[in-house]
């Protein structure tokens, strides 16, 4: 019989607590002998710096990642739930693609090489985004930044036709898990 993963349940934004938190919950699992880990995400999204380093520390760690919507993915949520080697969604969830923002602060004002410095970021990150949906999808990248300019909301079903989900499924995790909760 073989061990239960791990259950770590991400229903929280994306941001520096909480994905320290989902690091470091691995990262002790890990040095405790775990491999397999079960993410169950549930985000409106966050920062584009920690969904990306999150998506690169679960892609490039010796574990087997899978994750699993429970709820909405929305926003850099999608980045962190294309981390997962295996995806599911359960039937009623959703996921949001859109693009990135950027605020100015409380003075709001920038001078004309920090608005190019800004912009360039800003593309650059549009673009890390969309090769990442396209790496867990079977769509081109030109195809993911056109859906992120549309802002595209897709149900499950839709997901599994993209690519981004492997089953649309109910159950959760299984029987005997240890379940971790992030909030």
């Amino acid at each position: 019989m073989s061990t239960p993963p791990i259950v770590i349940k991400f229903f929280a934004s994306v941001d520096e607590g909480s994905i320290n938190a989902l690091l470091s919950t691995i990262d002790q699992k890990m040095r405790e002998g775990h491999s397999d880990f079960v993410i169950l995400i549930s985000t409106p999204g966050g920062t584009v710096f920690h969904g990306l380093s999150a998506y690169n520390y679960l892609k490039g760690i010796p574990a087997n990642i899978t994750t699993h919507n429970f709820g909405s993915v929305d926003s850099i949520g999608v980045v962190l739930f294309c981390g997962g080697g295996t995806r599911f969604s359960v039937p009623q969830a959703r996921f949001l693609l859109h693009g990135v923002a950027a605020g100015f602060g409380a003075n709001g004002r920038l001078e004309e090489k920090q608005l190019e410095e800004r912009l360039k970021g800003l593309r650059i990150d549009m673009e890390n985004i969309a090769k990442v949906v396209a790496a867990s999808t079977n769509k081109t990248v030109d195809d993911v930044v056109a859906a992120m300019l549309d802002r595209t909301t897709l149900n499950p079903d839709d997901a599994r036709i993209w690519g981004l989900v492997h089953e649309v499924r109910s159950d959760l995790f299984p029987a005997g898990s240890e379940v971790i909760a992030i909030q």
